[in-house]
């Protein structure tokens, strides 16, 4: 216990998956927690099972809204030491079917919404000598994946930014450590959405037959892990969970 303790952790996309187990995790090790997403029942709802946190709806496409939230955030606990873009949302369709409208939806929800976190937060954490972002890419974003052309785009445009923001922050001595977690194929509302619109024959859900589907908390022990000052040497990285997918 207390791998994380007194740290402040802001994780967007927490009213559900990935995004909620990560703050009950890190809440269970000492963190004090702020969930941010569009969704303010689910939100609401899991802000309540964590003693003292915090929850703020959130667009994360919106730059306006990420400045309210992280000044926001720190009104409430002072500073921000982790931040968690998690934030994430996908359509199946290959590049020839996709809507031009449901590209850029995706693409601002998830890569434009880490650059927004990153450029907003990292002001607050340098005041307080470091801490750690950790953006939630995927496999996607590593392998080609004809049903998902956007949210591939988008995940791996953030492996670049995270390493783009890590060797930044390196140069400017702020002590701000920037990672990355690409997930295989996890067992979440997201998930389950997917498999309920789509066809099982589809190649994008070849990931689930060969491979299986995590856990959340595989995930989220990563999270913590990265949060915590056991990985203080780690930086501009990309911790691959996949159970073996991208080795093949």
């Amino acid at each position: 216990m207390g791998r994380v303790q007194g740290k402040v952790a802001l994780i967007t996309g927490g009213a559900s998956g990935l995004g909620a187990e990560a703050a009950r995790t890190l809440a269970r090790e000492g963190a004090q927690i702020v969930i941010t997403d569009v969704q303010e029942e689910l939100g609401r709802k899991v802000a309540a099972e964590i003693p003292g946190a915090l929850f703020l709806k959130h667009d994360v496409r919106r730059e306006d809204e990420w400045q309210q939230v992280v000044e926001q955030a720190v009104a409430a606990f002072g500073t921000i030491d982790v931040l968690v873009n998690n934030a994430g949302v996908v359509r199946f369709a290959n590049v020839e079917e996709l809507s031009y409208a449901d590209y850029k939806f995706q693409v601002e929800i998830m890569l434009d919404g880490t650059f927004l976190g990153c450029k907003y937060a990292l002001p607050k954490m340098t005041k307080t000598g470091g801490g750690s972002i950790i953006n939630i890419s995927s496999v996607g974003g590593i392998k080609g994946l004809s049903s998902i052309p956007a949210y591939a785009a988008a995940k791996g445009g953030i492996i670049s930014i995270t390493r783009s923001v890590a060797i930044h922050c390196q140069e400017q001595d702020y002590g701000i450590r920037c990672n990355a977690i690409a997930p295989g194929g996890i067992a979440t509302p997201m998930m389950d959405q997917a498999m309920s619109a789509i066809d099982l024959d589809d190649p994008g859900m070849a990931q689930n037959k060969n491979f299986g589907l995590g856990h959340p908390s595989d995930i989220a022990n990563a999270v913590l892990y990265l949060a915590s000052d056991e990985s203080r040497f780690m930086t501009g990285a990309v911790m691959v969970i996949d159970n073996g997918e991208t080795i093949r």
